[in-house]
């Protein structure tokens, strides 16, 4: 594993700065005087008091519209402000412990890049990938205007972008879109980057695919975990666990190699409150995310259960990107609840920083109940699931443990101490050995 060694620790709250400061959808959009990207840093004693140890940023470069049609790489998207801004952004976080890891946006650009318009007037063309005399577009959508990574030119422009906001301050990259990119690009690109900056880390969007060979051939540090985020919510909504120890046994697999950056819920899906049918389980998927290895990621406003639903339609986005006021501003009781349990577990997880690369073993399964051991060396939690509308017995010496007792849950024994105990219906405990 290359990730360096902070990452051990890390947590990431994950925002979407466009939608978050209400920069877009917005008519008339902001001006850089109203310096709107001074508004997170309004959010950074909350991030930290969530628990979380860094802010995970969707694009703030110069685009038109949503961010992901970058026009200059090495400037401050004029809605949000300017580099001023950005600076002031992350020395305040620093100053609270917090990383910032930025969305770069490398394999596609809008149509007002300066050398795509040279190109459409008859200029060089070989920064872009040309089909039977037109410009290929990133799955069809025809402002997003493909690079060509086999060009030298492009690799050098990459190195140099990324490199130029690790030395603002910038702790590490998300690569938008990696999964539609070839990965010797990136094998070309992040040693030299890695050459600067050997404190970074560089996390790949990639959705299918054979995660391991991503990693290997591209030198990534992690990829984005849709597998696990899919058995997730899929596996209680069904009722149906043993989805959920597949895809467990498949990360387990993962982690041999690298250690995926894991989420329930980011700027591109449903709200993981909206996503579940029963919102008792909301705590059942973070509690799934927060005692399996990985670097967990939390999207803003999920921690105190907002909704939203993904929709494939032009602004079919906006419900899942919304604009926020102020910290817990019209959060309901359910929120609250929601938020109390995000803070526990996160605790949870940064008193256990060995669960970064713990494997999970299943010690008891049915499709409404789930019973594992997360692992790594000598460290070791128990989490019981139950999805059912019955109790879930647990016999702790049945697999192999003489006591335990609760650190968490949504239901206690009688006793600190027990060799049996019971998940009440659709509950959750994480249990310590003795």
């Amino acid at each position: 594993m290359s990730e360096p060694d902070w990452v051990t620790h890390a947590i990431w709250w994950h925002l979407y700065p466009l939608g978050f400061v209400g920069a877009h959808p917005a008519d008339p959009p902001p001006g850089p005087d109203e310096h709107r990207l001074r508004r997170i840093v309004d959010w950074l004693d909350y991030a930290r008091d969530l628990g979380t140890s860094g802010i995970a940023l969707g694009p703030v470069f110069a685009s038109q519209t949503h961010g992901y049609d970058t026009t200059d790489h090495y400037r401050i998207d004029g809605r949000l402000g300017d580099d001023g801004d950005f600076d002031h952004l992350i020395t305040e976080a620093h100053a609270r412990g917090l990383r910032v890891l930025l969305d770069g946006v490398f394999n596609h650009v809008g149509t007002d890049f300066p050398r795509y318009r040279d190109a459409v007037a008859g200029g060089d063309t070989s920064w872009f990938r040309v089909r039977r005399g037109e410009f290929a577009t990133f799955e069809g959508h025809g402002g997003l205007i493909a690079l060509d990574h086999r060009n030298p030119e492009v690799v050098d422009y990459v190195v140099d972008v990324m490199c130029h906001w690790l030395g603002r301050g910038a702790d590490g990259w998300r690569l938008d879109a990696a999964y539609a990119m070839p990965d010797r690009f990136w094998a070309q690109v992040l040693p030299r980057v890695r050459e600067q900056f050997p404190d970074a880390w560089f996390v790949g969007e990639v959705i299918h695919g054979d995660y391991v060979a991503r990693v290997t051939e591209s030198g990534f540090d992690s990829v984005t975990q849709y597998e696990l985020w899919k058995a997730i919510w899929s596996s209680l909504n069904d009722a149906n666990l043993h989805e959920l120890d597949w895809a467990l046994k498949r990360h387990n697999d993962f982690l041999d190699t690298f250690v995926p950056m894991t989420f329930i819920g980011n700027h591109d899906v449903t709200r993981i409150a909206s996503q579940l049918d029963n919102p008792d389980h909301v705590d059942h998927a973070l509690v799934i995310l927060m005692t399996t290895g990985g670097t967990p990621s939390i999207y803003a406003g999920d921690e105190v259960a907002y909704r939203g639903v993904k929709e494939e339609r032009f602004g079919g986005d906006d419900a899942v990107r919304p604009e926020f006021g102020s910290p817990l501003d019209g959060v309901g009781e359910h929120g609250h609840q929601v938020l109390r349990a995000h803070q526990h577990l996160i605790g949870l997880r940064r008193r256990h920083p060995w669960l970064h690369t713990a494997r999970t073993a299943p010690l008891q399964l049915t499709n409404t109940g789930y019973v594992y051991a997360s692992r790594a060396g000598e460290d070791t939690l128990l989490v019981a699931l139950n999805v059912a509308d019955e109790p879930l017995p647990v016999s702790l010496q049945e697999h192999g443990f003489g006591a335990a007792e609760v650190v968490a849950g949504s239901g206690a024994p009688p006793a600190e101490t027990f060799t049996e105990t019971v998940v009440p219906p659709h509950g959750w405990l994480v249990l310590a050995p003795r």
